[in-house]
């Protein structure tokens, strides 16, 4: 990613979004979210390249600016809450899409934030279905937002997504876990036996969660 365009089309990706220059200046384009106006992307050019500005949590903040030499304080913002993306070629395009997706959530209620804590209580050796992620995260109608909150998993050695799987115990396309066989394999390294694509939910799966509370009392007997 080098492009404002390339930024600033990501960043409308996300629902409920919508592109303002505040300023009466076409240097500065920002995406916001409808309703709060808050923006979470901030564009402009500077030095010659584009650069973004995005809300970090502040556990990551220093992190990111360690690991990339073109990832600095927030230009003209808290530099405590926010990061300066530099598109130079130096930042992998992954990892500018993560940082953006983290900044949409901090600013936003997000459904993906309890979507990913959901997902992150799935013991080792057990598997959890989109719709009782769902239903962890607050709202069993949303199963589809959590197969597209997954396919963008900002930190997948934290979340493990792989450990989610259809309401027959189906597995993800091949796509989703880095190729052929790869989520199976991931499952078997947990303990988790697969046959012909499928997991048996009735030995792998986690009990029905009646409440939210369920899987981290689960979790916490696993752990």
């Amino acid at each position: 990613m080098k492009t404002r365009e390339e930024a600033l089309a990501y960043g409308l990706s996300f629902p409920d979004t919508y592109q303002e220059a505040p300023f009466h200046d076409p240097n500065w384009q920002l995406v916001r979210v409808r309703g709060s106006k808050k923006a979470f992307l901030w564009t402009y050019e500077r030095n010659g390249y584009i650069n973004l500005n995005v809300k970090v949590d502040p556990e990551w903040r220093d992190f990111w600016r360690k690991v990339y030499s073109s990832v600095t304080a927030g230009y003209h913002q808290n530099k405590e809450h926010w990061n300066t993306i530099i598109l130079d070629g130096t930042v992998p395009e992954d990892d500018i899409r993560r940082m953006i997706a983290e900044s949409y959530d901090l600013v936003t209620d997000s459904p993906s934030k309890r979507i990913y804590e959901a997902v992150k209580k799935i013991p080792r050796g057990k598997v959890a279905t989109y719709g009782q992620i769902a239903k962890l995260a607050g709202d069993r109608n949303m199963a589809r937002a959590v197969g597209n909150a997954l396919h963008r998993n900002p930190d997948p050695d934290e979340i493990p997504c792989y450990r989610v799987v259809n309401a027959k115990g189906e597995l993800s396309g091949e796509f989703a876990f880095g190729g052929p066989g790869a989520q199976a394999k991931l499952l078997e390294a947990d303990g988790i036996e697969v046959v012909d694509g499928k997991v048996d939910l009735n030995r792998y799966g986690i009990d029905d969660p009646g409440e939210p509370d369920a899987i981290f009392c689960q979790t916490k007997n696993h752990e």
